[in-house]
Order: C-alpha cells, then structure tokens, then sequence
C-alpha cells in the first residue's frame, strides 16, 4: 500500500497554516484575559452549552459550571467539589453528600433541592440526556436538608461515582418551568446560563467565541483573570496559527503538531494518556459483520504497530480490548498481529465474496482531524488488501450522534464505525457502549452488540462490592471482548496540549472527553 506518510501530513498542515483564513473578529486583547480553544480536537465539543448533553467538552463546560464531585488533575481519585464531603454505606446502596456552601451567578444559593433538581433532569432521556442510561440504578433522590443529598440505589453499582463527575448541577429556579422534552433546544443555554464555577456567562458571538467573565464571589475566591475566551476553529491549523500569532494561549494538539512547539521556550507542551481506546465499531444490525471470522480478519487486515510509528509518531500503544491498564488485561488475550493472509483466509472461509461482494462499506467517524482523515486513508488501504472495501465518512459530533443514536438508523449510513470509549479511569466507563441494555434509545451501544456473555461479564463487573476482586472482573470483560469483537480495537494515543509561557497555574489534563478534573480556573493568570 502507499504510505500515508508524516511529513505529507506536515506539509498540508504548514499549507494550511499559512492559507487558512482566521475568523473575521479580532478579541480584545487584555492582560487578565486567557483565550483559548478549549473545544478543539476530541476532547472539545464546540457550540454545545447544555451539560446534559455533553459527550465532550468538559474542559470549558467546566469552567462555569460545577458537579458534585469530579476526579483530581491527574486522575487517579474522585474528589469533592460542589460536595465538600460524601459517604458510601457498607452496602455500598446509598451515597451521602454534603453539600459545600455555594452560590449560583444570579445570587441564590445552591442547595441539595438544586441537587436532587438535576439529578432528576440527568436521569429523564426526554431531556436530551446522555446520561440517562448510566443512572438506572437509581431507586431515589432526597434532599433530606438545604445541605445533605442522600442518592439510594436499586444494586451497587461501581460505576456510579464516574457518572456522577459528568452531572454539571443546575439551577432548579431557572429551569423548572421549562418541559422536559424541551429542555434541549431551550436558547437559555446560550444567552442566560447560571452556574456555580468561578467564571459566569457572559456572551456569545454565533460561531466565533463564547466569553465568561470573573465570578467575583466565587466561594473559592475572586478569580486572578477578568475574563476567559473560548474562540472556535475550523480546525486544529487555525487554532495553532492564532497560538503561534498570540491571539489564544492554549489550544489542543495532534502529536503531528508538536514539532513546531517542541524546543520553543515560548509554549509550554502538555502530554498525558487519553484513556480513550480507538476502534473499529461493527453496526451487529449489519447482516455483513454477523460472522466472527469476517471480525477477525478486520482485525488481523490492519497493521497497527505501523500506523502507530508512522502516523502517531510512536505515540499511541495497541489495544485488544477495550482496556489497556495492566491490571485489567489479561496476559493470553490475542495479539491479533497483522497477518493479512490469515485475513484472506478467514474471509474466504466465511464466504466473504457472497456476504458482500465488494460492495462500499460505509466508515462512519466524527474525528475531523488531519491526523484521523490519514488514519482512516491507512485503515481503508489495508482493507482494500484483503478485499474488503470501506469508504470513509467524517461529520460533526451532532451529526454523527443523530446517525448512530437512531431508535432505527440506516444501517447503510454506517455498516462501521471509526470512534472512541474511554476505559479509564474508571473501567465501568465502557459499559454504556457495549451493554445489550444500552441499545439506542436506551443508551449509546451504538454498534447493537448483542452478546450475552458480553452482557454478564459487564454487569457482574459493575456489581463485584468486593474491590479486591473488581480487577478480575474487568479482566472477564476484556476477554470476552477479545474472543467475540464487539469493537476491532485498534490503540489508546497520548494526547496533546500547548499552553503559552505566559499562563501561570493553568491546568489541562488530557481526560476523556475534556474531564471533568480538579482544575482551579480561579487561579489561572497571564503574567505580564
């Protein structure tokens, strides 16, 4: 096959540096103000403003609003934030928190009615919540004072402390006059959000920025910066050439990207794992993924450790399941080595020619990157090898989302998905995507997997109390995933960012979907 080689991908990235047209707005440039792309890349989600719908994006949705607890920079713990205590019963079915004393942007304080308030929202899918279906478990929510939340659950549920770092609370006076299945496309969003963080909304320039000003009441203390800018990119050149020019000081990167920072005492590289595993998803509703043999050839089709070297610049490591932390992989998994004559083998085997022929197969992906378009170019000239014919398609986050969270999609719109799940930190986190209980409408099981052992291994997972044995649970999972490939999994990548010199005390961590994580926006600053 051609090589899809780094230096193409740097020499289309220098031209459109030096031809891609900045938008028309110039911000203000001031001292105590830091702009930024905080929604570039897959950690972003540009132009969503409403939490529970949020799939990504954290690391701005952060910055104005709050959850009750969230994990710690370096994402290792769950801390608490709007709680400033909580408690888990020996039974592990009821969770107690005490609520921190805090005040919403307009003044009224926030309370545990606020609390149980958005946890009702968060739970209902007739408001566009995403995360409906991670909080099954459930049973009640009582605010039993101003100050204490008591949550109680149907079954333990190891997963629930994750969820609940996604659960950005809101205001119930501003909310609870609104119907629930029109909460998602209310403009409140947009023009008079009211949160609890150290930053309130201030305005929105369609398209361009959203500007938050300095909360000067914050509980945490007045804010070091007047104002943070979220400026929106076409894509990540644009946003690295208003870095370079100075206009932004912090921006995420493609590992690609990092030579023309790298050695620069002027910025500031910030690297850490994405937790997020990439792969292949086959849509189970497609009659043409229902043999495992044809799975496996996909698998053995792609030459990973190649991309890897020469795409990734080494900065990725395969995964053959859905995690890649030592402790929840099992060591006799299959390798799934690159072996595309076993891939021809098994493909004829399984009668390849008469399921599909060489027929276009739809690759669906909302990766958008130069960096994601040269994988997929790799990924389908591979395939083609072995006689199997994909064609790559990319759309915008809601586009993909409306595709593939169809109660009844068009299977021919994506026979295959290019995505990713985070397996970390917490390893429940991939439940939602492979559950048979999680099929659209239900949740986001995107691919239909419908594996009975699948199934029980993630619910026998999600329900081990006993933490010494949780790691062999997952263990489980990751061998059922690798035996029955639900997913082709494919690599977890280091993920990017470049700060300028000047920010002092900022904080990027690069979590799945943007975080949340304990980041202190109330002490960022630009020195002078």
């Amino acid at each position: 096959m051609k090589r899809v080689s780094r230096l193409t991908y740097a020499a289309a990235l220098a031209a459109m540096m030096a031809t891609s047209a900045l938008p028309a707005f110039v911000v203000p440039a001031q001292a105590a103000t830091l702009s930024g792309g905080f929604d570039v890349g897959p950690g972003g989600f540009q132009g969503n403003f409403n939490p529970l719908a949020a799939t990504s994006g954290f690391t701005w949705l952060s910055v104005y609003y709050e959850p009750l607890v969230t994990y710690d920079e370096k994402l290792q713990k769950v801390v608490g934030l709007l709680a400033s205590s909580y408690e888990v019963s020996d039974d592990q079915q009821t969770y107690t928190f005490k609520l921190a004393d805090a005040k919403w942007h307009d003044g009224k304080p926030f309370t545990a009615k606020d609390a149980s308030f958005t946890l009702e929202l968060a739970k209902n899918a007739k408001t566009g919540s995403v995360l409906a279906a991670r909080l099954t478990a459930i049973s009640s929510v009582e605010a039993t004072d101003d100050k204490t939340l008591v949550i109680k659950l149907s079954a333990p549920s190891a997963s629930l402390l994750d969820t609940l770092t996604k659960v950005m609370m809101l205001p119930e006076h501003a909310l609870t006059q609104i119907p629930a299945d029109q909460l998602a496309k209310n403009s409140w969003w947009s023009a008079a959000p009211v949160g609890t963080g150290p930053f309130k909304f201030g305005r929105y320039v369609t398209d361009q920025y959203v500007e938050l000003t300095a909360n000067t009441d914050y509980r945490g203390g007045k804010p070091a910066l007047e104002k943070v800018i979220n400026r929106y990119f076409a894509n990540p050149a644009a946003a690295i050439a208003a870095l370079r020019a100075g206009e932004i000081q912090f921006t995420y990167v493609d590992s690609n990207d990092l030579n023309t920072f790298r050695d620069n005492k002027d910025f500031r590289i910030i690297e850490g794992n994405s937790f997020v595993v990439n792969y292949l998803g086959f849509n189970h509703d497609s009659s043409i993924w229902k043999d495992l043999r044809v799975r496996q050839a996909v698998m053995y089709a792609i030459n990973r450790d190649a991309i890897i070297q020469s795409l990734y610049g080494g900065a990725a490591k395969p995964a053959n399941c859905g995690y890649v932390a030592d402790q929840v992989v099992p060591q006799d998994i299959e390798a799934y080595a690159y072996d595309p004559e076993k891939a021809k083998k098994l493909l004829e085997e399984a009668g390849w020619d008469k399921i599909n022929g060489n027929k276009p197969i739809t690759l669906l992906t909302y990766y958008t990157t130069p960096l994601a378009a040269n994988v997929m170019a790799a990924v389908q000239a591979m395939l083609a090898q072995v006689g199997i014919n994909v064609t790559p398609r990319a759309v915008d986050t809601p586009t993909y989302n409306s595709i593939v969270l169809n109660p009844t999609p068009d299977v021919a719109q994506f026979q295959m998905v290019y995505a990713g799940l985070q397996n970390g930190p917490d390893p429940s986190s991939i439940n939602v995507g492979l559950n048979e209980k999680q099929i659209p409408p239900a949740g986001p099981n995107v691919v239909r997997a419908r594996m009975p052992e699948l199934t029980k291994a993630l619910d026998t997972a999600l329900g081990e109390t006993d933490a010494t044995k949780r790691d062999a649970r997952y263990q489980d999972v990751c061998k059922v995933m690798n035996a029955e490939l639900p997913w082709g999994t494919l690599w977890v990548a280091n993920r990017y960012g470049v700060a300028s010199a000047k920010l002092k005390d900022f904080v990027w961590t690069p979590a799945p979907g943007g975080g949340p994580y304990q980041a202190h926006p109330e002490k960022w600053s630009i020195a002078d």
